[in-house]
């Protein structure tokens, strides 16, 4: 068989390309650890003895830092002094926490999920699921400070706004079950917002639930918002104006049986909010970057979460509209659509 080179120095540079991404991962942690990236934001040109005594580290770990986040792009580096800074747009992705594109908290998540390789190993042999409990306790919130940039900029302001009537109730008082609510994130946002309605966050991990009650007495909120571990098809209440799905319904074990019980809860004019990473029906719209991220978090968590459940059904990180449609449908909700997206997820509206 004969090897195309021209294909072959391809496949190699994507793999060196790859190779790089991991090794950096764990250093954009630790330059955020050690507030390496904060230090230069808007604070000119540096050198790494600068950056160094700024941050009271070790001038030579800076010395290498540097140059391996401005080889990444996250860093500039201007050859004429040897200096390094932050363009404004770099600040505004790895040193401003309250930025909506605030980074970090993706590298967190990516590095613990992968210490579970050998856990996956093994189930690719037996079949078996691991549990969102049983991975490293960095995942739980990393993921929420993944989560949390894109919550923060477009679920009050944008998917709300898109769902037929819902911000009218919203503002008057409805009742709202966000399930699948981790930190409670999604949670806390929304009751901020709207402060004449209530709301009731479940989770099936505990710990997340815990934070999640904290998160609310810290925010002010805990007077309308309370939390329970339980799972999609477990958790209580009923008359619900709203409920929500946050980037989970694909990691239950049984997503029509829990469409099912969310239809069982929710009013006969209420809506079912399904939030979704972005995806397409078929796996050749899905070969992109943020495809690539997905197919990759869904071998390593989402498959897996699903499997360990009751009911072992696994629809995957990149299901797309048709299969979440079909969930909808067959758990009772006669009117679906799409309500609005963005290049990181979809967001669907299922009506009774």
């Amino acid at each position: 068989m004969a090897i195309d080179q021209d294909k072959l120095n391809s496949i190699i540079q994507q793999v060196i390309k790859d190779i790089g991404a991991t090794f950096h991962a764990p250093l954009v942690l630790i330059g955020e650890e050690l507030g390496l990236f904060k230090n230069m934001a808007g604070a000119g040109r540096l050198s790494a003895e600068e950056l160094a005594k700024r941050t009271d580290t070790a001038e030579r770990y800076v010395a290498e830092w540097l140059p391996s986040m401005a080889a990444g792009g996250y860093v500039t580096y201007h050859p004429e002094t040897g200096r390094y800074s932050l363009s404004e747009e770099q600040a505004f992705a790895f040193a401003d926490e309250n930025s909506p594109a605030y980074m970090p908290g993706a590298f967190q998540a990516a590095t613990a999920a992968i210490r579970a390789e050998k856990r996956i190993t093994e189930s690719f042999r037996t079949g078996e699921g691991v549990g969102w409990h049983e991975h490293d306790e960095n995942l739980f919130p990393g993921a929420d400070r993944f989560y949390r940039p894109n919550y923060s900029t477009n679920l009050v302001n944008c998917w709300i706004p898109a769902l037929t009537g819902v911000k009218e109730k919203l503002d008057k008082g409805a009742t709202v079950a966000d399930i699948g609510c981790g930190f409670g994130t999604s949670t806390i946002l929304m009751a901020l917002a709207f402060p004449n309605a209530t709301f009731i966050g479940s989770d099936s991990h505990e710990a997340s639930v815990k934070t999640a009650r904290l998160r609310a007495e810290r925010a002010g909120v805990a007077d309308r918002v309370s939390f329970e571990a339980a799972s999609g098809s477990r958790f209580n209440g009923a008359r619900f104006d709203l409920v929500t799905s946050f980037d989970c319904l694909h990691d239950m074990g049984n997503p029509v049986e829990a469409a099912g019980h969310v239809r069982t809860v929710l009013k006969d004019d209420g809506t079912w909010m399904i939030v979704e990473p972005f995806a397409g029906d078929c796996v050749e719209e899905n070969l992109t970057p943020i495809g690539r991220l997905y197919y990759c978090a869904s071998v390593l968590l989402c498959v897996p979460c699903a499997l360990q459940q009751e009911g072992g059904i696994a629809l995957g990180g990149q299901a797309g509209e048709a299969r979440i449609r079909e969930v909808a449908r067959r758990g009772g909700f006669t009117r679906f659509r799409r309500a609005t997206e963005t290049p990181i997820n979809i967001v669907y509206e299922a009506r009774p």
